[in-house]
């Protein structure tokens, strides 16, 4: 996948055994680029970097969990590049600790002349974050098309999730194209409007609907 923006490169490949999508994003021009989540086949995206000129210039981690981290420690064997993965998250990540930059809400990183944003949406875990970049959000395991992340796992957190999602994705243009972590739909991308209309956790109108609709319960972790 590779979108219009005439200075946006964004190629979403689907890896591993659990559908995941790894993400190259930057500037078509300079043809320097992030690796989003890199995991599993990680020789195939230096693969791809290498057979389309790409520099890869650092890689942005949307959470700790093993299905998205795998493959820091192959990637650094390739290229030396920073790692950032919210401060939140740092713990939680089984690499050398000296690799990774803690980032925070609102930390922006440049790829050429493209920008890209980090948003901070705890919940899926306390560090998980999506990733803003000229009308597109790559969601991790925060949001997914017509679903959302879990929360059962360390670090998860219901109500954390719940304002995540009505209370900053909800507030992103319709416009916004939605690039989810992973490939649990009949389609790879579609956009913050139809998920406002169609996703059912985004269509809670209280936080004891969600729980309930989530668990059949109103517990709150």
């Amino acid at each position: 996948m590779e979108k219009t923006d005439s200075e946006l490169y964004l190629r979403q490949l689907e890896l591993g055994p659990m559908e995941n999508f790894v993400y190259l994003v930057g500037s078509k021009k300079t043809r320097e680029v992030f690796v989003v989540d890199p995991a599993w086949q990680v020789d195939t995206v230096l693969r791809i970097a290498k057979d389309e000129g790409l520099k890869i210039v650092g890689a942005l981690i949307s959470h700790y969990h093993f299905d998205h981290t795998n493959g820091i420690e192959e990637l650094l064997e390739a290229v030396d590049v920073p790692i950032y993965v919210n401060k939140k998250d740092i713990p939680y990540i089984d690499v050398k600790k000296d690799v990774l930059k803690g980032v925070d809400a609102g930390t922006k990183v440049k790829a050429g002349d493209v920008e890209i944003e980090m948003v901070h949406t705890p919940g899926h875990t306390p560090g998980s974050q999506c990733f803003h970049v000229r009308g597109h959000l790559i969601s991790g395991d925060t949001l997914f098309i017509n679903a959302c992340g879990r929360t059962d796992l360390p670090g998860g957190n219901a109500k954390e999730l719940y304002h995540s999602l009505t209370g900053t994705l909800m507030k992103f243009d319709d416009s916004t194209v939605l690039c989810p972590g992973h490939n649990y739909s009949d389609k790879p991308v579609t956009t913050m409007g139809e998920q406002k209309k169609h996703n059912p956790y985004l269509m809670c109108d209280s936080l004891e609907n969600f729980l309930k609709f989530r668990t059949g319960v109103a517990e709150i972790r």
